[in-house]
């Protein structure tokens, strides 16, 4: 990765009871020391020093202005009573805790404290449970942020999509596949694949039904909400085509003829980003008026507090954040 980071990186714990914290310190703990000091845990101590415990790493935790120091992560406690609850099992404490680290490292991001945010997985049903009611990271950033939407983005070495909708049933997401949101779907891909070094992006939008409709036999969105935004992109010199048939579009992609796909909806994006690149891809949040990555995995609740849990997609979420905090927005 180009260049270093100057101001720290946010890292949020994410669900107490889930994998979050033992994947942060395996991580810190792999990480060269010039790397961890750019780092802020924004969190619970006790959380995190039964996850040191329970992983074997050697590390230390220190005050957010801590001087730099070898095996020191440095963390922001968050107190909150009721902490810490138990690895593993559904709790609203553990939604609350979520909600308020990441509130906390918004605030840190917006007033020029930290130079992004990378996020360890949060429990939906928790954060609901403690009346927090996002459909996950990406609508609670929104939220944070006074941001009118945002857009969730994939990014692995070899694939990179971004998704029109994400957490929303089927029936919803072909609604919200307007003419109008496809094409700031668009926009927001060009410009963030330009930001990591893409001057010319080659996007290709995925169609919403098979084979894109089949000229009307299996239906007509493709035509009335596809070809439309593709259009206009395209009249804005955007390098894009679509609708392109999902069966073939992502192998194409993969292959290189393409530097981003958009999907139309979850599980079209999902599923080839998760087949080959599942402990890699990197979720990204454009749209913000700050820089968000995180794991693109959940809370694992069976493997929390085992130690076992795997560190690889923190890895990659802190080196693209890093890499994000080096490039000019």
């Amino acid at each position: 990765m180009a260049g270093a980071a100057r101001k720290p990186i946010a890292i949020t714990m994410g669900d107490p009871a889930g994998v979050g914290a033992e994947v942060i310190v395996k991580a810190a703990a792999e990480l060269p020391e010039h790397v961890r000091e750019q780092l802020l845990v924004v969190g619970s101590a006790e959380t995190l020093e039964h996850a040191i415990a329970a992983t074997g790493v050697s590390l230390k935790l220190g005050a957010p202005d801590a001087s730099p120091a070898a095996g020191v992560l440095r963390l922001e406690h968050i107190a909150i009573p009721g902490m810490p609850i138990a690895f593993g099992k559904l709790d609203p404490m553990g939604g609350e805790a979520s909600y308020r680290y990441i509130a906390r490292a918004v605030e840190l991001t917006q007033a020029g404290t930290t130079a992004g945010i990378v996020t360890a997985p949060i429990n939906k049903e928790a954060l609901n449970l403690a009346g927090h009611h996002f459909d996950g990271h990406t609508g609670m950033l929104a939220h944070l942020t006074g941001s009118r939407s945002s857009f969730m983005l994939l990014a692995s070495e070899r694939l990179n999509v971004i998704h029109v909708s994400t957490h929303v049933s089927l029936r919803d997401a072909i609604g919200r596949a307007t003419p109008e949101r496809i094409l700031e779907t668009v926009r927001m891909g060009h410009v963030h694949m330009q930001r990591v070094g893409r001057a010319n992006p080659r996007i290709a939008v995925a169609g919403i039904n098979p084979h894109c409709g089949e000229n009307g036999l299996f239906g007509r969105e493709d035509d009335l909400q596809v070809a439309p935004a593709v259009e206009m992109a395209r009249a804005e010199g955007i390098d894009v085509v679509g609708p392109v048939s999902a069966d073939t579009l992502y192998y194409r992609a993969y292959s290189g003829h393409f530097d981003l796909v958009v999907a139309q909806y979850h599980d079209q994006g999902h599923i080839p980003i998760k087949l080959v690149a599942f402990d890699t891809a990197v979720n990204v949040s454009l749209g913000l008026p700050i820089d968000r990555t995180s794991v693109d995995h959940g809370t694992a609740f069976d493997l929390a507090g085992t130690g076992r849990a795997k560190h690889v997609n923190m890895l990659a979420a802190i080196d693209y954040a890093r890499r994000l905090a080096a490039s000019p927005a």
